[in-house]
C-alpha cells in the first residue's frame, strides 16, 4: 500500500530573483495533482485528497503504462493553447476550436519510486521533466515567462528535500493582475465608477 502525501507547496512572492542551486521551471496553470501507480491500480488525486481518476481516465491509463513498479509523482494537470500556454479555464470549459492538447498531466517531481520512499532526498535526484525548465537563471528566466506568456515561474532549492505543506525551499512568482487573452497575456483592469 503507498503512503498518501500531501504536496508541497510553493510560497508566493512578489519579485522575481536569482538564486545560485535553484532551477526555475514553468508555472503550470492547471489543477495540481498526484498520481499513484501500484501494480495495476492507478488513482489521480488532488491537493485536497479528491479521487479525480474517472474524471482524467486517460490520464490515468497512461500513468498505468509507466515501467516503474510503485511510483508517486507530483505535477498538474493541464489544457494548452496553440501558443503551448497552460490555460486553467479550458479544465472546466475546453474552446474544441483552439485547444492544442487534451489534460496532459505535466509531472515535476517523483516522491516513491521502486517501493521506496525518496521524499527525503534532494530535488536533483527526484527531479521529473516533463515540466518546462526556463533558463538557469532567475532573472533571465522571468524573461522568458514574460516573452512567453506564462502565468509565472515556480524556482526550487535543488538540495530540497520533499515536505509536506508549505515550504520556503519552492517559490512561485506569479505576473500580477494577469490574465490570459485571446492571443496574448492582457493585464485585467478594473472598472471603477
Amino acid at each position: 500500500m503507498l503512503p498518501f502525501y500531501t504536496p508541497t507547496a510553493p510560497a508566493l512572492v512578489r519579485k522575481p530573483f536569482h538564486r545560485d542551486g535553484w532551477v526555475y521551471e514553468e508555472k503550470v496553470d492547471g489543477w495540481r495533482m498526484l498520481a499513484y501507480k501500484d501494480g495495476e491500480r492507478v488513482r489521480l488525486v488532488s491537493r485536497n485528497g479528491r479521487d479525480h481518476t474517472r474524471r482524467f481516465r486517460d490520464l490515468a491509463e497512461a500513468v498505468s503504462k509507466l515501467a516503474a513498479r510503485s511510483p508517486v509523482l507530483d505535477g498538474e494537470v493541464a489544457i494548452y493553447d496553440q501558443k503551448l500556454r497552460s490555460r486553467f479555464d479550458w479544465l472546466r470549459e475546453p474552446d474544441p476550436d483552439v485547444v492544442a492538447t487534451p489534460p496532459v498531466f505535466m509531472a515535476f517531481d517523483l516522491l516513491h519510486h521502486d517501493r521506496r520512499e525518496i521524499t527525503g532526498r534532494p530535488l536533483r535526484e527526484r527531479l521529473v521533466l516533463p515540466v518546462r525548465r526556463l533558463g538557469p537563471d532567475g532573472l533571465k528566466a522571468w524573461a522568458q515567462v514574460i516573452e512567453r506568456g506564462y502565468e509565472g515561474y515556480v524556482a526550487k532549492d535543488e538540495a530540497s528535500r520533499y515536505e509536506p505543506g508549505p515550504t520556503r525551499r519552492w517559490l512561485m512568482v506569479k505576473q500580477p493582475g494577469w490574465t490570459v487573452g485571446e492571443d496574448r497575456w492582457q493585464r485585467r483592469t478594473s472598472s471603477r465608477a
